[in-house]
């Protein structure tokens, strides 16, 4: 049957997968919500094998990712909010972070999906967190359980 996950539909078998959910506490009323996506979709998929990681912030996510891929998850979902400042720091944080993850996934083989919010306002990244079919998190775990399962069935 599968879940459905907006126009995708994620198969039975993503319920027999390892999955390692991190999640970063800076920007934790945004972060609490992709979090809480995330989980939804995977108890609708049934998959009961995870964990959820907090890390300090979103610059910390590829370092946990790299250690959850190495201790053999079978995908990894990001989640982290990067909020446009008065500064260059958001986007410093938001370039390495989105190249580290990608980094992890090329050099592990291992899925990590990138559910980290890069918005121009915190109304943005809250409406982007919000319970409901639009959540980001929930899409970056179901971006995960079919990379892993496309993979399995290599």
């Amino acid at each position: 049957m599968g879940v459905e996950a907006g126009s995708l539909t994620i198969p039975d078998e993503a319920a027999d997968l390892g999955v390692a959910v991190l999640v970063a506490a800076f920007n934790s009323a945004i972060t609490d919500g992709l979090l809480a996506g995330a989980i939804e979709l995977l108890d609708e998929a049934n998959v009961t094998t995870r964990v959820v990681i907090e890390v300090p912030g979103a610059f910390e996510l590829p370092v946990v990712a790299k250690a959850a891929a190495q201790a053999g998850h079978d995908a990894v979902v990001a989640l982290g909010a990067v909020v446009l400042g008065e500064t260059d720091h958001y986007e410093h944080v938001a370039h390495r972070a989105s190249e580290g993850l990608m980094r992890v996934a090329l050099d592990t083989g291992v899925p990590v999906a990138f559910g980290i919010l890069t918005a121009r306002t915190e109304q943005q990244a809250l409406e982007r967190s919000a319970p409901g079919p639009g959540n980001k998190g929930r899409e970056a775990a179901a971006a995960a359980l079919l990379a892993a399962v496309a993979i399995r069935s290599l």
